[in-house]
């Protein structure tokens, strides 16, 4: 069995695991943690810090408050791949101007893993091991989101909201639906820009249905564990991103915009700022520009007190870089994350594309 296979059969054991946890009524830390890892190679190579320079169609996710600074019809997509190329990630958003004031956008993520072998059938009801009893399965996280936004009648000030909904699917073993909420809001004046984006602010519910038959199937396979079918209501947080950022030109074509970011959790975490009702860790990201053609990113951000095998903690902390180009109505972005290994998370390649509706308009 290869090394891939192997840790898809781990990846299964652990989607299990995780499917049969659920608690009823449950308030989880990390529930739809899909959710948070972000879109767009640009906000990526500044660390996420993007809350209040979003602007774009991205903002669909970033802070649809941004959305009413888009001129024309844009769309977007991203792909990115992770844990050894195992797992993918893909989102793809579209948003358009409604009038002078106003903004509309759509959007949807899918996080997955395909082809994990099942083999929870793989021995016969007399004892013996028949490999043609092993089937393949997929397992996914989706996310499909309305937004909007609009000016208020205080100059440089604007607000968003997000109405989304999460189907998750664990091969026949598990699925739910979710629906959740968030809240966005932006403002400008001259060379400074604040914003602040509230997730799942009523929070987020999942309803998992769980396949009675399937789950029998596994009651058993772990001594001790997945003897109760588990209860199948969990709750997800809402969670608060603050930022601030200011624009600098350095010469006629070159200019600079330095961006920070304030992420809270409402929940004891390993954040660098923890207590038992919060946790929270900054982001810090910039952007140099050359004619707003070509343009130079990086960022740190994911602040996380890390545990050490020999006792202890440290600092770990998340670096990105990232470039990018724009020509007419066609802008590409790659960034790198996490250069250097400084964190627990995996360094990933991840690329992005946006297009400007006016580059299929003849002019």
């Amino acid at each position: 069995m290869s090394k891939i296979e192997i840790l898809k059969r781990n990846l299964l054991i652990l989607f299990i695991l995780v499917a049969t946890t659920l608690k009823a009524q449950s308030v989880r830390k990390y529930s739809n943690e899909f959710l948070n890892i972000g879109v767009d190679a640009a906000a990526f190579g500044m660390a996420n810090a993007v809350t209040a320079t979003s602007n774009d169609v991205n903002s669909v996710y970033w802070n649809p408050a941004g959305l009413v600074h888009i001129k024309d019809n844009q769309m977007a997509a991203m792909h990115a791949n992770y844990f050894a190329n195992i797992a993918t990630y893909n989102y793809i958003g579209g948003a358009m101007p409604i009038d002078e004031k106003s903004a509309v956008g759509i959007s949807m993520i899918r996080f997955g893993v395909d082809d994990i072998l099942n083999t929870t059938q793989l021995i016969d009801n007399q004892g013996n091991i028949d490999y043609d009893r092993i089937s393949l399965f997929s397992t996914a996280d989706y996310a499909f989101a309305l937004s909007y936004a609009r000016q208020t009648g205080v100059e440089g000030l604007s607000y968003g909201a997000n109405a989304k909904v999460i189907r998750r699917v664990i091969g026949q073993f598990a699925d739910a639906w979710g629906f959740g909420f968030d809240a966005g809001l932006q403002y400008q004046t001259g060379r400074w820009k604040f914003g602040a984006m509230a997730r799942d602010i009523t929070t987020t519910y999942n309803t998992w249905n769980i396949n009675e038959a399937e789950f029998e199937s596994i009651q058993g396979a772990v001594e001790g564990q997945n003897q109760e079918i588990p209860e199948t209501t969990e709750i997800t947080l809402p969670k608060l991103q603050l930022g601030a950022a200011r624009s600098f030109t350095i010469k006629e074509d070159f200019d600079l915009t330095a961006a920070i970011n304030m992420d809270v959790r409402f929940a004891e975490t390993n954040d660098i700022i923890s207590t038992e009702s919060f946790g929270a860790t900054p982001a810090f990201g910039f952007e140099f520009g050359y004619t707003q053609t070509v343009f130079l990113r990086g960022g740190l951000g994911n602040f996380q007190d890390v545990e050490q095998l020999g006792g202890g903690s440290q600092i770990g902390f998340q670096p990105n870089f990232g470039v990018g180009f724009r020509y007419k109505g066609i802008q590409i972005d790659y960034a790198f994350t996490d250069i250097g290994d400084q964190s627990v998370a995996l360094y990933s390649n991840i690329f992005s594309l946006k297009l400007d509706w006016s580059v299929f308009r003849s002019n």
